[in-house]
C-alpha cells in the first residue's frame, strides 16, 4: 500500500469559524438547534442579569428560523480597537471574543455570565445558513447579515431611534446539515425561558409561535419560591415548607470574589428528591460542583441539628445521601469565572464552587432550622428513617455473603462500610499511585487495590484458567464474584462487594493498554459488571495550571485540564483575564504516582469534584462490541488489526 503524500500542503489550518463547522459536536449539542439559540438567549439574559434588560422575546418563525430580541444596551457597533472592524462583527465571527472575560474585579460589562470560552454566538453564526442582527443604540438603528458564518451585508445605519431605547435583535436560520433535526423542541425551550424568568425576578420572558399564533409569557415576582411551589403542586408527603435563602460574598473576602454566591429554594418531600441548578442563569442539567456544595451544606446543617437536639439513636450513622435524596431544590449560583465540562455548559466543574455554595448556605439554613424546630425535627426524622433503612439493607447484604467470601488479597486496602451500593473499589496502576490513593481516599467507602504492571490478556483464556494470573485472581476475590455469562449475572453478582469498580490508570498509552486489558477481562468473564453499570473509568487530569494570587480578592488557583484542548482553553481564558504570563505555571503529570494525595483526591477520587466515565454494554451493541474485542485482543487477528490500523490510523491523536 503506497503511503499518502505528506508535505507542507498536508498541514491544514482551520481559520475563523471553520473549527466549529468541522466538528460542531465539540462546541454545541447536535441533536437539535436549541443550544445555538440558547447562546443568543443567554446573551440577552446576561443583559438582564446586568440590570439592563426587562423584556426578552423569542419568536419561532414559520420558516423554522428563530429570533431573540431584548431591550438591553445593544451590542457595540463602533470599530473594535484591535480587530479594526465593527465590534458587532467581531462578536459573531471570532471565537474567544466577547465582553465576559475581564472579570477580576466584577467591573466588566458582564461581571457574572455563563460565558467560558467566548465562543457562544459565533457558534450560532457558524452553524446557521443565515443570521441577521439589528441593534438599537445611542439614538440610531444598525443592521448586518451573515450567511454560513460570513458577512454578506456589512454593518450599516438604517435609521434613528429614541435616545432612551436600546437593544439587540438576532434572527438565525439553523443549518439542518449540522443537526439530527432542525426542529426545536417546544417543551425544552419553554422550560428554559420559564427558568430565566424564575431566576431573574421581574424579568418578562415571552415566547411567540408564528405558526400557531400562540404567545406565552412568564414573569415571576415571587422568584424561585413561587417556581418550586409550582413544581411541588400535587406532590404527596411534603415534609417541610419551602426554605428560601441567598448569600453573596462581600468585598474583601480572602477566598472568593465580591458578588459570588448562591440563592436557593429547597424543600423535603417523602416522594423523592431532585431539582434544577443554574450558574449565572445557565441551566446545568447534569449538575456539577455547585450541587455538590448544596449537598454538603445541607447535610452538615441537618446533621448538626440532629446532634444538637440528640435525635440520633445509638448505631445510626447519618450520611449525606440520607438528607439529599428527599430534597427538592432550585439552586442559582453566581461565579466570576465558571468552568464547565465542555462548551455546552451542562455540568459545572469549578472546584471552588463546592466550598462557595456550602459555606454560603450553611449559616442561613442553621438559623432557619433553629427558628423552626418542629419542621427541623420532621426533616431529621425523614433523614434518620432513610439512614436506618440503608443500614439494614447493608447488613442484609453482608449477611448473605457472610462466610462464603474467600480470604481477601493482602494488598487490598478495604473500606469500612458494609453498604455494597455505596462502596467503591479503585483498581490502581502501580504501587506508587496506590500509596497516594490510600492517603487520598475516603476510608469509609473507598477501597484500593494496586495492580503491579499489566494483567494477562484473558479474552481467549478459558474461565477455569484465568486465576492462574495473580492480578486477575486478586481482582475476582476482592470483588467477591466468579466468572459468569450474561444470563447468570443476577446470581453471580449476589456477593458483589462494591457498587462501583473504578479503573484508575495513567493518562498515557500504557494506561490505556491497562484499561483495555481490564475491560477485556470484565467483558469476557464478568459481563454482569458491565451490563449493570458497575464499571467506571477515572479520568485523571494530564495538566495542572497554577495561577499565582491576583491581589487580596483572588487567591492562588490550581486549574486542572484533562487534555491539551482543555489546557489551551484555560490559557486562553487566563490571557483574556489579563493574567500576566509570569504568574501562570503549567505542569504535566507523568503519572498518577506523581500526584500528591490531595491532588489525587481532588481531581480523581472525591465524588464531588472528580470525573468518572461510566461504561456499560447493552444488548443492542453486544455483537458489535464482541467483534471489536476479538479484533483488538484475539491472538489470530494480527493481519486484521494491521488492516484496521491502516484504514483508521489517521484518526488517532497521539504523541509520536
Amino acid at each position: 500500500m503506497a503511503s499518502p503524500r505528506y508535505d507542507e500542503a498536508s498541514i491544514r489550518v482551520l481559520k475563523g469559524l471553520e473549527p466549529v463547522k468541522e466538528r460542531p459536536g465539540m462546541y454545541t449539542r447536535t441533536d437539535t438547534p436549541l443550544h445555538i439559540i440558547q447562546e443568543v438567549i443567554d446573551n440577552a439574559a446576561d443583559e438582564a442579569l446586568a440590570g439592563a434588560a426587562k423584556t426578552i422575546t423569542v419568536t419561532l418563525h414559520a420558516d423554522r428560523s428563530v429570533s431573540v430580541e431584548d431591550d438591553g444596551r445593544g451590542i457595540p457597533v463602533g470599530p473594535h480597537p484591535e480587530e479594526k472592524v465593527p465590534t458587532v462583527e467581531v462578536v459573531f465571527t471570532r471565537l474567544h471574543a466577547g465582553g465576559k472575560f475581564d472579570k477580576k474585579t466584577g467591573g466588566s460589562a458582564y461581571a457574572f455570565s455563563g460565558g467560558l470560552h467566548g465562543v457562544g454566538v459565533s457558534v450560532t453564526n457558524a452553524l446557521s445558513k443565515r443570521l441577521e442582527v439589528k441593534v438599537r443604540r445611542e439614538g440610531a438603528t444598525w443592521a448586518m447579515a451573515f450567511e454560513d458564518g460570513f458577512v454578506v451585508e456589512k454593518l450599516q445605519k438604517t435609521g434613528s431611534a429614541p435616545a432612551k431605547q436600546s437593544g439587540t435583535w438576532v434572527r438565525a436560520w439553523p443549518d439542518a446539515k449540522y443537526f439530527d433535526t432542525d426542529r426545536i423542541r417546544r417543551p425544552e425551550l419553554e422550560h428554559l425561558l420559564r427558568a430565566k424568568a424564575v431566576l431573574l425576578a421581574g424579568l418578562c420572558m415571552r415566547l411567540v409561535d408564528e405558526a400557531s399564533g400562540e404567545t406565552l409569557e412568564w414573569k415571576y415576582e415571587g422568584g424561585m419560591a413561587a417556581y418550586l411551589q409550582e413544581q411541588l403542586a400535587g406532590e404527596d408527603g411534603l415534609v417541610s415548607p419551602i426554605v428560601v435563602g441567598e448569600s453573596f460574598v462581600a468585598a474583601g473576602d480572602a477566598l472568593f470574589a465580591e458578588g459570588e454566591g448562591a440563592s436557593w429554594a429547597i424543600a423535603w418531600c417523602e416522594g423523592g428528591g431532585g431539582g434544577e441548578s443554574y450558574v449565572n442563569l445557565i441551566p446545568t442539567v447534569e449538575g456539577g460542583t455547585h450541587e455538590s456544595g448544596l449537598k454538603s451544606g445541607v447535610f452538615e446543617s441537618v446533621r448538626e441539628f440532629c446532634l444538637h437536639h440528640e435525635l440520633l439513636t445509638r448505631g445510626v450513622n447519618l450520611q449525606s445521601e440520607d438528607v439529599w435524596k428527599p430534597l427538592r431544590f432550585v439552586l442559582s449560583t453566581r461565579l466570576l469565572d465558571p468552568q464547565f465540562q465542555g462548551q455546552t455548559k451542562t455540568k459545572l466543574s469549578s472546584r471552588d464552587a463546592v466550598k462557595l455554595v456550602a459555606s454560603r448556605l450553611k449559616d442561613p439554613l442553621d438559623a432557619w432550622l433553629n427558628q423552626h424546630v418542629e419542621d427541623g425535627k420532621k426533616i431529621a426524622e425523614l433523614a434518620i428513617k432513610a439512614a436506618v433503612a440503608r443500614q439494614k439493607a447493608g447488613k442484609a447484604a453482608e449477611k448473605r455473603r457472610g462466610s462464603g467470601v474467600a480470604v481477601l488479597p493482602g494488598k487490598l486496602t478495604d473500606c469500612e462500610s458494609e453498604e455494597t451500593s455505596r462502596n467503591e473499589l479503585f483498581l490502581v496502576e502501580g504501587d506508587s499511585a496506590g500509596g497516594s490513593a490510600r492517603q487520598g481516599r475516603d476510608r469509609h467507602f473507598q477501597a484500593i487495590l494496586p495492580l503491579r504492571g499489566k494483567i494477562l490478556n484473558t479474552f481467549e483464556v478459558d474461565p477455569t484458567q484465568i486465576y492462574a494470573n495473580n492480578e486477575v485472581h486478586d481482582i475476582a476475590v476482592a470483588l467477591g464474584i466468579e466468572p459468569h455469562a450474561v444470563g447468570d449475572a443476577e446470581k453471580a453478582l449476589a456477593n458483589l462487594r462494591y457498587g462501583k469498580v473504578i479503573i484508575m490508570a495513567d493518562a498515557d498509552v500504557d494506561g490505556s493498554h491497562i484499561q483495555t486489558l481490564l475491560l477485556a477481562l470484565f467483558f469476557r468473564h464478568f459481563p454482569g459488571l458491565l451490563a449493570r453499570g458497575h464499571i467506571h473509568v477515572a479520568q485523571p487530569p494530564l495538566y495542572v495550571v497554577k495561577v499565582e494570587a491576583q491581589g487580596k480578592s483572588r487567591p492562588e488557583r490550581r486549574l486542572y485540564a484533562l487534555d491539551e484542548g482543555e489546557r489551551d482553553a484555560i490559557l486562553v481564558k487566563l490571557a483574556d483575564e489579563k493574567v500576566r504570563e509570569s504568574a501562570i505555571h503549567v505542569g504535566r503529570f507523568k503519572g498518577l504516582g506523581e500526584m500528591n494525595p490531595d491532588e489525587l483526591r481532588e481531581t480523581t477520587m472525591n465524588p464531588d469534584t472528580r470525573r468518572l466515565l461510566p461504561l456499560t454494554v447493552t444488548t443492542d451493541v453486544l455483537a458489535d462490541t464482541h467483534r471489536m474485542f476479538t479484533l483488538l485482543m484475539g491472538k489470530g487477528e494480527a493481519s486484521s488489526r494491521r488492516s484496521w490500523m491502516e484504514e483508521h490510523g489517521n484518526r488517532v491523536e497521539a504523541d509520536v
